[in-house]
């Protein structure tokens, strides 16, 4: 069976997207976990645009890679210039690397109006700069640019830039939706007709601003496309590009046609949130596959399918590409929902049905006072313990006190807290530079002599809803929290009317399930332990 091969344009084009700014050093990080995944290209970046890729090739050499083969992109010479004097084809040279990946014009449109030349010149342009980084010992690939809206306009000239290219000597010929506007068909049909009357092996590079860009890919592939380009998490400019992290298990599970290694599709998941993390991009919950919402389920009638045979309504396991199911409780939910909590929170069944609805209306009631536990998974679980499985808190407030002080022009914020801790009581104060701030302080100072763990976890968001804008200043806010301790992170809830203790609740349950969380890790370690699974190793 044929192998598809994965070209990866993270770092060059995924970087072109709207708030993606990534370092020499975050693209090393990003190629060599490619590379361990199994790529098969990645672009670098483009040697002869700016300092910060010519500095990726230089840090790259450093770096023996596995799988992978360093691309470095460039257009064609210029008009009336020779290839082998061409600054942008010297500088793809000097990268050192062993692939050149060059761009042309494919629309007759684009030759008058953009380059201001010949349709002859251009195609000189094609030919000549392909052989040139060929007679330096590099492997060409040739992106042909807007190929499939130049087909649409010229047929004839789109094709004679291609077979510019293979006289050239390029090994690959790509084609390219660089507008993004071409529908799965159209794509089928074009690269059919390429194929047709080329000998060389034919990718596809799509953009996504039809919406289409995996399906356009899907679609070159099953047309005789061997190669297919395109971006972690479909980053790129405009709409982005096409999403590797679709297309690969699409190719693996829907096509059956191999790609990346078959053990390298359960780290997808892992992969799509690394590189998002170094983009300072949040992770997308609604993406396929590995997105966090991929496999959420929330509909009552959905989970009592679920709990009989996922298969019902999910079109693969999660844990093929490293993702889980989830389980959202919410005043969408029936009975179902609850049972399947309480089977992976490990609870037991022991509720009676009677129970189960008194709790159900319970948390219905709260979502429509405001609560949502979809992303406030720590506050859920928490209240189905203390309902129902003798769960007891860490702590009690007694008091509470916020100060806020105007000085020197400048707002300065400080929290008195009493608490009780197992019968002692602390009491002690500290400053931020907000009150919820200062209160997140005081709470930590009073806890962390008694747990010590909670210096790990880190508050990673803070965001507040507005619920009723009609209120004014006194309307109820929801606060979300996000906390983490760099292995997972959890999201609490609280809500008020009173922003403070909305914040203080949804801080006070990111705190208490982090610590439920450390005690349950450490109860299983003992276990395992002591049933030998560690081998002596502790």
């Amino acid at each position: 069976m044929p192998r598809v091969e994965i070209y990866d344009t993270t770092l060059r084009d995924g970087n072109q997207g709207e708030g993606i700014s990534l370092s020499a050093k975050d693209k090393v990080k990003i190629a060599l976990r490619l590379d361990e995944l199994g790529f098969h290209y990645i672009e670098g970046g483009w040697p002869g645009s700016n300092p910060k890729d010519l500095r990726f090739f230089e840090l790259i050499k450093e770096h023996r890679l596995k799988n992978a083969r360093i691309c470095a992109f460039g257009s064609t010479r210029k008009s009336g210039m020779a290839a082998d004097r061409d600054e942008n084809l010297q500088q793809i040279v000097r990268s050192n690397v062993l692939v050149a990946t060059v761009f042309g014009k494919t629309w007759d449109f684009h030759v008058h109006h953009a380059l201001l030349t010949t349709l002859e010149d251009n195609l000189n342009m094609i030919q000549e700069s392909v052989a040139y980084l060929k007679q330096q010992g590099m492997e060409v690939f040739y992106d042909a640019e807007h190929f499939f809206d130049g087909f649409a306009a010229n047929q004839e000239y789109a094709l004679a830039t291609l077979q510019a290219a293979k006289n050239g000597g390029a090994a690959r010929i790509i084609l390219c939706d660089t507008n993004g506007g071409r529908l799965p068909n159209e794509i089928y049909d074009m690269v059919s007709a390429a194929g047709r009357v080329l000998d060389v092996p034919l990718g596809v590079h799509c953009h996504n601003d039809g919406e289409l860009a995996v399906a356009n890919s899907l679609a070159a592939v099953q047309a005789g496309a061997i190669q297919v380009q395109g971006t972690i998490n479909g980053y790129g400019e405009r709409c982005g590009n096409a999403n590797l992290c679709s297309i690969i298990p699409n190719l693996a599970f829907k096509c059956r046609l191999p790609s990346i290694p078959g053990q390298s599709l359960a780290e997808l998941t892992e992969l799509s949130r690394f590189v998002s993390e170094l983009a300072n991009m949040h992770p997308m919950d609604n993406q396929p596959y590995v997105g966090g919402s991929a496999f959420a389920h929330k509909a009552g009638v959905h989970v009592n399918a679920l709990l009989k045979n996922p298969h019902t309504y999910e079109h693969i396991e999660p844990e093929m590409v490293g993702n889980r199911r989830r389980v959202l409780v919410s005043d969408q939910s029936g009975l179902s929902n609850l049972q399947y909590k309480y089977q992976e929170l490990d609870l037991g069944l022991g509720l009676d049905k009677e129970e189960n609805r008194r709790l159900l209306e319970e948390l219905k009631d709260l979502e429509n006072q405001g609560y949502q536990f979809e992303g406030a998974e720590g506050s859920f679980e928490l209240r189905l313990r203390k309902a129902f499985h003798g769960y007891q808190e860490p702590f009690s407030l007694e008091n509470l006190k916020i100060l806020i002080e105007v000085r020197d022009g400048s707002v300065y914020s400080e929290a008195i807290i009493k608490i009780n801790v197992n019968g002692q009581v602390v009491h002690t104060a500290a400053e931020g530079n907000g009150p919820v701030n200062a209160l997140d302080n005081a709470l930590r100072k009073a806890l962390e002599g008694f747990y010590p763990e909670i210096s790990g976890m880190q508050l990673n968001d803070y965001k507040v809803r507005v619920l009723d804008e009609k209120d004014g200043t006194g309307a109820v806010v929801r606060v979300l929290v996000e906390t983490g301790d760099g292995h997972c992170s959890w999201g609490t809830v609280g809500v008020s009317p009173n922003i403070i203790e909305a914040s203080w609740e949804a801080l006070v349950d990111s705190i208490a399930y982090g610590l439920l969380r450390q005690r349950n890790k450490d109860e299983l370690d003992t276990k395992k332990m002591i049933t030998g699974v560690f081998r002596g190793k502790c």
